[in-house]
């Protein structure tokens, strides 16, 4: 919620066009640009909010894609549910140089999330383009940072403060699962060492990884968006264990090919799952 973003003039020019779409209840800029983050390589995301009972037409969109991405192509955007139940469509377009994704986004769905978050209740689902997971969480997290652009009738905008502040039962499912499941990691990691299976033990070192940073984003009340960055932004929080980034970054850039090497990667996120505990008020 960044009332003194800097909007891209491509996303006013896109949300002047989206807003006379019938069907489309809100356009809204995120990503990067709406937390005030951009930079020079940093796509233009639009979420464009639709009531499921009276979706707009995707047809009219492509129509619009066409006519203002510089390549006129003539399928754009995909259907509803084109990119998964979760990223549930859109498109990546050109407009004016600039790169700039449409994400459909179901209002229903997405108020359904927020009251389960509200009540301390979250999911997790396999997800093209999240190597971790979709957590149902990221849902708010885009509507908490989201810039309005388009609101017909006033519906993202009442899900917005609803937001605020963040939700201790989310917090403290958020981070009891996590702390739960990357030690669980690691349990299942314990005896691929001996057998030098890098492949096993890296990805076992990575869901360890995302899992402590889950945990950490919802103690400090920071809403989660997606893995990318999310070490770092961790790294800045109040309340973190030290070198929590120096440690992942160090492990995660060189798994051991011997047993002794990825036993020793085993053993410093043991180490930094016992420091985030600490650091989240629990003892082994």
């Amino acid at each position: 919620m960044h009332d003194t973003v800097a909007v891209p003039e491509v996303a006013l020019r896109v949300a002047e066009r989206l807003q006379t779409v019938s069907g489309v209840a809100a356009v809204v800029l995120g990503g990067s640009a709406a937390r005030g983050v951009a930079d020079a390589r940093s796509d233009v995301d639009l979420g464009l909010y639709y009531d499921p009972a009276r979706p707009f037409a995707v047809s009219a969109l492509r129509e619009i894609a066409r006519e203002l991405d510089d390549r006129h192509g003539t399928d754009l955007l995909t259907d509803f549910g084109g990119w998964g139940p979760w990223i549930n469509g859109g498109g990546w377009l050109v407009i004016g140089g600039a790169r700039v994704d449409w994400i459909y986004r179901d209002l229903a769905r997405v108020g359904g999330v927020i009251a389960d978050c509200v009540d301390g209740r979250y999911t997790s689902y396999y997800q093209p383009g999240h190597p971790h997971a979709f957590h149902t969480h990221m849902y708010m997290g885009e509507v908490h940072h989201s810039h309005v652009l388009v609101d017909r009738q006033g519906t993202f905008v009442a899900l917005q403060t609803r937001t605020v502040p963040y939700p201790p039962k989310l917090r403290e499912t958020a981070v009891q699962r996590n702390l739960w499941e990357a030690q669980f990691a690691l349990e299942n990691a314990a005896k691929a060492p001996d057998r030098g299976d890098t492949f096993y033990v890296a990805g076992c070192l990575f869901r360890c990884a995302a899992c402590l940073v889950q945990a950490l984003f919802a103690l400090n009340g920071r809403y989660f968006l997606n893995e990318k960055g999310s070490v770092a932004a961790a790294a800045t929080f109040r309340l973190r264990p030290e070198k929590f980034a120096e440690t992942i970054t160090d492990v995660l850039a060189a798994t051991g090919r011997t047993p002794e090497a990825l036993q020793h990667d085993l053993t410093r996120m043991e180490s930094l799952v016992r420091a985030t505990r600490k650091v989240c008020g629990l003892t082994d």
